[in-house]
């Protein structure tokens, strides 16, 4: 940084102890020549060479090299010795005997007396100066621009590159060179940074004092060094501009392709594999296990379109957040993209969702066919078995049960009737979107399936329909058998009680001719009560024959029934002809007697027949004898009318009777008897 008097710079040149690398240092030198400008080498250098540590051979060797290396730039050369000098060595070479061949002048001086050529500013401490400089200092900053300058020319030239290479006329060309240097080799954000720190350090040494106050002068190599960061900095600021711009549209370009490529992913699998898979699925299966395991194919289906629909509505969230900041020229283009990925998914994901549909209803269709299936077989299973019931209510009982079967099948056909018409019209409309393939043949498969079991059903029903008809025939008949056995059975109940009453109650012969024709009048029309009731009997008993031989089955109570309604009838009917017998006994007893005792006094003549008196009382002993005869049935059976007491009771009015009939007849006779007397 020092400067000589004539403004050249200062070239020092420190050698050691140790051997020193003639190469190494030469290569240093040019180097270090290569710093200042054409314009600060015009003035010359002046180099030192400080020998006070080495040796006279290479302090001699080190100033001819400098003819060989820096022949032209070097002015004066100080060789600085040391206080005990080369005495003997000088005299063998003197510098500046040699100074034409050289090029230059060669001094030999003591360090304390280099002032004399040097200004003391210009000198540093280890000349006896006062110039401040720090070599580590001075290198660590010189190879922070080095480095800088490197890497700022080699990132210029790649962004430079890669920014014509954005301008070129074709896509396709911008393209392949973008392609090509797309990465520059350093991060253009951290060269700017160091250049910019770089930068400051430059300009805070130009304008700061040392740390001793003393004010400082930057060298001319710092100097230099200040326009070119700057205009490298200028240009990299430039350049990264540009290149930003060229990223921002190569990601924008690159972010549309990789949408564009995963749409057309999208909307090529959807119309191709996707919509290839519901070709294949057309059938709606002949059973609820067929129905569910086309089900479960389907949703495997979905499940791969579910894939597809996520990154479907993932490329949709992009393509919106594009439109909504991207620019006009890319606005058509995105449009474009997210209505045809709109239009294909949403047309898959409707032809998915009629497929489950269609599906969804298949098999409630057959659902409800196997529930229908189950209760004909049921309906059948019941009209098969014989009906065997133990009576009547039993048999009401299966009938209600069976007209209730029978309504529900008539709601199952009917609910099946539905399905398949619904599953029918959902068929009707397969044609709408039916993935360009004639789909005629598979419908007519299913609809042929579905009407067929509809009309096998229908049929199935109608066939129970006419069993349950002859079966309802049957029952009604059966309910008619019991109700005849049982009205029959119930005309033997009434007609033993009619019976009994007349055995019990029918006793009383009357008190006079008139109360016991009454009682015979009475009589008679409980007989005809008892003949209604027999021949009710009668007539149920053979209906019941007539409905045994249509059901073709033998009757379990009227085998005993007939002949128990024969029997009663028959101790019924000697019953009441003793009544009759024993009610005409006492009304020509009562006549006869009431006859006699009515006749008045004054005709004797009346009563001289006795064979009057004897009828009446042989008439009155043989009701006697009837009411203590019992009344012998066919069977050889006895049955007494009544009580004893009321037999006693009856008997003794008639032999009250008798004797006022005796009395009368004795009365009768006292007068005949006192007239041959007189």
């Amino acid at each position: 940084g020092g400067k000589d008097r004539r403004s050249g710079l200062i070239l020092t040149i420190p050698l050691c102890l140790e051997q020193t690398s003639m190469d190494e240092l030469s290569v240093t030198l040019d180097y270090l020549l290569s710093i200042p400008s054409e314009k600060c080498k015009a003035r010359g250098f002046t180099v030192i060479v400080d020998g006070r540590k080495s040796q006279w051979n290479v302090v001699k060797t080190v100033v001819l090299m400098l003819q060989n290396v820096v022949p032209a730039e070097v002015s004066l050369v100080c060789v600085v010795k040391p206080d005990e000098f080369w005495d003997k060595k000088v005299t063998h070479f003197c510098f500046w005997k040699e100074k034409d061949r050289l090029g230059f002048e060669v001094i030999l001086v003591s360090a304390n007396k280099l002032t004399r050529y040097i200004e003391p500013c210009q000198l540093t401490e280890d000349f006896g100066g006062s110039l401040t400089y720090d070599h580590m200092d001075w290198l660590n900053k010189r190879l922070v621009f080095e480095k800088f300058t490197k890497e700022s020319t080699s990132l210029l030239d790649e962004l430079a590159l890669i920014n014509n290479g954005s301008d070129k006329g074709t896509q396709q060309e911008r393209e392949r060179s973008i392609d090509l240097n797309f990465l520059p080799s350093v991060d253009p954000e951290t060269v700017l940074q160091t250049g910019h720190e770089l930068l400051s350090e430059l300009q805070q040494r130009r304008f700061n004092g040392s740390d001793g106050g003393v004010s400082w002068s930057p060298m001319d190599d710092e100097l230099l060094a200040q326009p070119q960061v700057m205009k490298l900095l200028d240009s990299l600021r430039e350049q990264y501009t540009r290149y930003q711009e060229v990223c921002r549209q190569r990601s924008k370009r690159t972010q549309l392709e990789e949408i564009q490529q995963k749409v057309m992913q999208v909307v090529n699998w959807l119309e191709g594999p996707g919509s290839e898979q519901l070709r294949t699925q057309w059938g709606i299966g002949d059973s609820i296990r067929a129905s569910q395991a086309l089900q479960q194919k389907h949703e495997e289906i979905e499940s791969q379109h579910s894939e597809w629909f996520a990154v479907y509505v993932e490329l949709n969230q992009q393509i919106a957040a594009l439109l909504n900041a991207g620019d006009e020229e890319d606005l058509v283009e995105l449009k474009a993209l997210q209505q045809q990925l709109s239009d294909v998914c949403y047309r898959q994901a409707s032809q998915l969702e009629f497929r489950q549909n269609l599906l969804q209803a298949a098999l409630e269709f057959h659902s409800v066919a196997q529930d229908l299936s189950q209760q004909l077989d049921g309906l059948l299973g019941m009209l098969c078995v014989d009906v065997a019931p133990a009576d009547g209510a039993s048999i009401q009982q299966t009938l209600k049960l069976l007209e209730e079967k029978l309504k529900s099948v008539d709601l199952g056909l009917q609910g099946l009737r539905d399905k398949g018409q619904s599953l029918l019209d959902q068929i009707s409309n397969q044609a709408s979107w039916a993935y360009g393939k004639d789909v005629t043949i598979e419908n007519k498969e299913n609809v042929d399936h579905i009407q067929g079991v509809m009309e096998d059903m229908q049929l199935r029903k109608q066939r129970c329909e006419d069993m349950v008809d002859v079966r309802r025939l049957k029952m009604l008949q059966m309910v008619q058998l019991f109700k005849c056995e049982e009205d029959a059975a119930q005309a033997v109940e009434w007609l033993s009680e009619l019976l009994d009453a007349l055995l019990k109650t029918h006793i009383r012969l009357g008190d006079d001719a008139q109360e016991t024709k009454v009682l015979l009048e009475k009589h008679r029309k409980f007989v005809d009560v008892a003949q209604s009731t027999y021949d009710y009997g009668r007539q149920l008993l053979q209906a019941t024959v007539v409905l045994c031989q249509s059901l073709r089955c033998t009757s379990r109570s009227s085998g005993d029934t007939l002949p128990r309604l024969n029997r009663v009838w028959k101790q019924f009917t000697v019953t009441s002809e003793e009544r009759v017998h024993r009610l005409e006994a006492a009304v020509a007893f009562h006549s006869s007697a009431e006859k006699i005792l009515q006749e008045c006094p004054e005709q004797p003549e009346a009563f001289n027949d006795t064979e009057q008196f004897d009828e009446i009382e042989a008439v009155g002993k043989s009701l006697l004898d009837r009411l203590t005869v019992p009344v012998v049935y066919p069977d050889g059976s006895e049955q007494y009318f009544g009580s004893p007491s009321d037999m006693a009771s009856a008997a003794e009015h008639i032999r009250e009777k008798m004797k006022l009939v005796s009395l009368k007849k004795q009365q009768l006779r006292q007068p005949e008897a006192a007239t041959p007397e007189s």
